[in-house]
């Protein structure tokens, strides 16, 4: 199954936090970029931090999920297994705080995935997925 890219706009409170963050943290390539806002490619996909200094960061509510308090909203991507296996090493040796720690969700059900939830720098929550069987993305 192949998904088209997709483009997403969202708050930042500083571009340097966001270049460190995106950029080097999550190794998302830059491109391009104004005063205000910068893409990245975001594992394929586009993505537009765009600076809000005065904006407040609300506290997002949440939704229980397999147990967990999932934030809402939130945005992410669905990676390979091993990509997210890696990601999630390099984060724990970040010492990154997990909203929700990596795990293995719906095990041994329809839809099992493995997932974890961060913050960004401005409070943006983040969920990174895998599927061992990628069509089991939307099956119900």
């Amino acid at each position: 199954m192949t998904i088209p890219p997709f483009h997403l706009a969202f708050p930042v409170h500083d571009l340097s936090e966001a270049r460190e963050f995106y950029g080097g943290l999550l190794g998302c390539e830059e491109g391009r970029s104004a005063d205000t806002w910068i893409d990245y490619n975001f594992f394929g996909h586009q993505i537009v931090a765009h600076v809000t200094p005065t904006a407040e960061a609300d506290s997002p509510g949440s939704n229980p999920v397999d147990g967990h308090d999932v934030p809402v909203p939130h945005f992410g991507v669905v990676l390979p297994w091993e990509e997210w296996e890696q990601l999630a090493e390099k984060l724990k040796a970040a010492e990154i705080k997990f909203v929700i720690e990596p795990y293995i969700r719906f095990a041994g059900q329809t839809g099992e995935q493995a997932t974890m939830f961060f913050l960004d720098p401005s409070g943006n929550a983040l969920e990174f997925k895998a599927f061992r069987d990628p069509d089991e993305l939307f099956r119900k």
